[in-house]
């Protein structure tokens, strides 16, 4: 039930107005994520600004409403169309793919599915588990954040920030506001709702490299190939999941392929489809993160030089009123989600990362499509590197080479050098060359299909000249398998006992949050009465109980309060309650009744809070819960710090 609920929520929006608007076939099941999330961003501000509560049921009839809206335009202008052009129905070359296609297809995109699962499941050990790196109680509190007030406007969520009063706050948030959506649904907790997304995140990969590379006219074989592998990179998307994580980044460079899919449909355009599914998508990609604008641009900008250079074919006579409206679609709807994100741009562009290979490593890890890896995907690089020359060769996809030069290229200088130039190109990305890195793959998958395709071609043709009467392309599927199973065999499985050890890094006992300390977290989830909060310290997992027990922390965040706020000041000075009077009207205002002090931390290096430490030897705190890895202490004099008031705790509160 679980599942269905998460992938309902990805994919049933999408399918509803992509239907609706005449999209068919694989683009159709690729892009429904995309569609989703676009519809999702669009709806934030204005169903913020009208005062409609985020709801499931509200933005179902959000989609229905545009769904109607878009069946009766595209009904209407494709009647016009075909009365003003009937032979553009008769030029249609859209060859019919058989049964023997589709399946050809769909057994790739199983394979990249199943490799994706097993992976993710295999190295979270559980969809309960808690992921321990540093932006992921983010997300959580984020979500649940969403779910509890009924706003998704970035605007209204600066507490989880501690910026509670920023009102001009901004972070992309429309991965959170689909979640929040499912969360607390059929039993979803916060964890499986989190794990559960980043896995339905994994299985849309294969199949938007599926719906791409067919969408360009890459030979069947190719297609299930490419789709097949297309989960099998450690760069992306499991580096992305371990490190960060990256969710909401991970999804949006995971839909990047179903865009380019859209993207062929303005050469040869058939009603709205191309220019509103591909506006749609630029809201939600960058509704998703706005760095995945730019990442979409270098692609558009690189397949317009291909029709230009008459490398992909175009009719500019029937194209060019869908161009025009591709271009308004795509900044009406795309520019109100990139404005926000001007509030943090500098803080953005001035981050740093130091290099971390010379340029010859650089280019090895680039060449073999193992960006940020100890050690070379050769099985899966090797072939995809020589697929490179086959595309050039054959004039395929040449603006996918074109993207793997600029994109690769840039990973590369970014990873070995530090230069102005490099700094301010890579600006929208943090300069972060892990973030780049996962841009990588994409080309690597569609270049090893395209090394199938044509290895499996020239292994039909030996093996014709021995038994001409075994059809060609029978022993090409023959040769494609016998490639697929040396290339599975040699990388021990798809690289799957790799990249669900390199995920397990951050899906473990702690040490941010262990089973000991979420146990804490649903104690205070018990006590806690609405309206309280608990002090806390930043860097112990704590601000994780608000995600996973409903709790309100003081500190929101792994960077903790500024010093000038009241939570700052608490970090430093809790301790001197019996010193300093300030503490004690702190913590009413605060509302706070509640201390908690975790044995985890989230990073080595962390340091515990000076105003923490000693609490069990500090009058005035009695302890109230305690277990292997948390201690929860009761402030004297804060019993009746809200209203209502609280039931106090005891010594024999269960862990004591």
């Amino acid at each position: 039930m679980n599942v269905l609920l998460v992938v309902l929520a990805f994919w049933l929006p999408g399918l509803v107005f992509g239907a609706a608007i005449r999209l068919r076939g694989w683009t159709l099941a690729a892009a429904a994520p995309l569609l989703t999330f676009g519809l999702v961003a669009i709806a934030i501000p204005i169903l913020g600004r009208f005062g409609i509560r985020w709801s499931m049921l509200n933005v179902g009839l959000w989609v229905l409403a545009l769904s109607v809206v878009g069946f009766g335009l595209s009904f209407l202008v494709l009647r016009f169309t075909a009365k003003r052009h009937p032979d553009w129905a008769e030029d249609d070359e859209a060859p019919k793919s058989s049964s023997r296609d589709h399946l050809l297809i769909g057994a790739g995109v199983l394979v990249g599915v199943g490799v994706g699962a097993v992976t993710f499941l295999r190295g979270s050990h559980s969809l309960d588990n808690v992921q321990q790196d540093w932006d992921a109680p983010f997300h959580g509190n984020l979500v649940r954040w969403i779910a509890e007030h009924g706003d998704a406007r970035p605007s209204t969520v600066g507490a989880i920030a501690n910026l509670p009063n920023q009102t001009d706050y901004f972070y992309p948030d429309t991965y959170h506001a689909l979640l929040a959506l499912v969360f607390g649904k059929g039993g979803l907790t916060m964890m499986p709702t989190l794990n559960l997304a980043a896995l339905m995140v994994v299985l849309t990969i294969p199949l938007g490299v599926a719906a791409m590379c067919r969408a360009w006219r890459m030979p069947v074989l190719g297609v299930a190939a490419a789709a097949a592998v297309s989960t099998w990179f450690t760069a992306f998307p499991y580096d992305s999941l371990w490190r960060g994580p990256l969710w909401p980044y991970v999804a949006g460079v995971a839909l990047v392929p179903a865009m380019l899919a859209l993207a062929h449909l303005l050469l040869k355009p058939r009603g709205i489809a191309g220019p509103v599914a591909i506006g749609v998508g630029v809201a939600g990609l960058a509704g998703l993160h706005t760095s995945l604008i730019f990442v979409i641009m270098v692609y558009f900008l690189l397949i317009l030089l291909a029709v230009l250079f008459r490398l992909e074919k175009i009719g500019w006579r029937r194209s060019a009123a869908s161009l025009v409206a591709t271009i308004v679609a795509a900044v009406v709807l795309g520019v109100p989600q990139v404005l926000p994100a001007l509030y943090n741009a500098g803080g953005v562009t001035s981050a740093y990362w130091a290099s971390e290979a010379t340029v010859s490593g650089a280019f090895g890890q680039t060449i073999t499509f193992s960006p940020m890896a100890s050690f070379p995907q050769w099985w899966i690089g090797v072939p995809a590197i020589i697929g490179v020359f086959f595309l050039v060769r054959h004039r395929r996809m040449l603006w996918m080479v074109g993207a793997y030069v600029v994109l690769g290229g840039l990973f590369a200088a970014t990873i070995s050098m530090e230069t102005p130039l490099i700094h301010t190109l890579t600006g929208v990305f943090y300069n972060d060359h892990w973030r780049i890195g996962a841009l990588v793959p994409l080309a690597g998958a569609v270049a090893f299909g395209e090394f199938v395709h044509t290895a499996s071609g020239k292994f039909a043709e030996k093996l014709g000249e021995r038994k001409p009467d075994l059809n060609p392309f029978t022993a090409a599927i023959v040769g494609a398998v016998l490639i697929g199973l040396v290339v599975t065999a040699l990388s021990k499985g798809g690289y799957i006992g790799r990249n669900s050890s390199t995920l397990a890094m951050k899906y473990g006992d702690g040490p941010a949050v262990s089973k000991a300390e979420e146990a804490a977290y649903t104690w205070l989830g018990q006590h806690v009465v609405p309206g309280e909060r608990v002090m806390n310290d930043k860097a112990d997992g704590s601000v994780w109980m608000y995600a996973l027990s409903g709790v309100q922390p003081v500190e929101w965040t792994n960077y903790g309060a500024e010093f000038t706020t009241k939570a700052g000041w608490l970090s430093v000075f809790l301790n001197d309650i019996n010193r300093e009077p300030r503490v004690r009207q702190a913590l009413d205002e605060l509302k706070v009744r509640y201390v908690i002090v975790g044995k985890g931390k989230v990073a080595p290096a962390s340091k515990p809070a000076v105003g923490l430490q000693r609490l069990d030897i500090t009058p005035g705190f009695k302890r109230v819960f305690h277990n292997s890895d948390a201690s929860i202490y009761e402030i004297e004099g804060q019993q009746g710090v809200v209203a209502a008031g609280a039931a106090t705790g005891s010594d024999t509160a269960h862990g004591q």
